[in-house]
């Protein structure tokens, strides 16, 4: 069945596929990894590492905007499908809970910067260790629902 669809796309539709689950692969993969791991360099207070870690999860998140633009491409006529519109609706939400781990990265690497020692950045430990989760749960949620239907 797979096979048969495949040789009925355009060679646009392919290519719009092949970057669409290219960037998924190259930069959601990664950006979960980059976001999972900050909580135990907060804890370890290496703030080179955690600036390492807050540039590239900027660079990957913006890079997974690839995946909703080539995705929304792809899908066409077909964006009013509810598996599609339940994956559009969460990747947004993904994406702003990206966005508040960014912010929470970029709050705990002044906290750990100052000469203070009051602030451990424990409450962004927490927060994006939960977040980071979330967005992982996400993804893969959006993995079944593009495979299943």
């Amino acid at each position: 069945m797979a096979a048969e669809y495949a040789h009925a796309m355009s060679f646009i539709d392919t290519l719009l596929l092949v970057l669409h689950i290219g960037i998924a692969i190259f930069a959601l993969g990664p950006l979960t990894a980059v976001t999972s791991i900050t909580p135990r360099y907060i804890r370890a207070r290496n703030v080179e590492v955690l600036r390492y870690l807050n540039r590239s999860t900027r660079r990957f998140g913006l890079l997974s905007i690839g995946v909703f633009l080539f995705g929304a491409l792809l899908g066409r006529s077909d964006l009013g499908l509810p598996y599609l519109s339940i994956s559009m609706t969460l990747f947004v939400v993904a994406a702003v809970l990206l966005v508040i781990i960014e912010r929470d990265q970029r709050a705990a690497i002044r906290a750990l910067s100052s000469e203070s020692t009051a602030d451990d950045a424990k409450v962004q430990t927490g927060r994006i260790a939960a977040l980071s989760g979330i967005t992982a749960l996400i993804w893969l949620v959006v993995l079944v629902l593009m495979v299943v239907y």
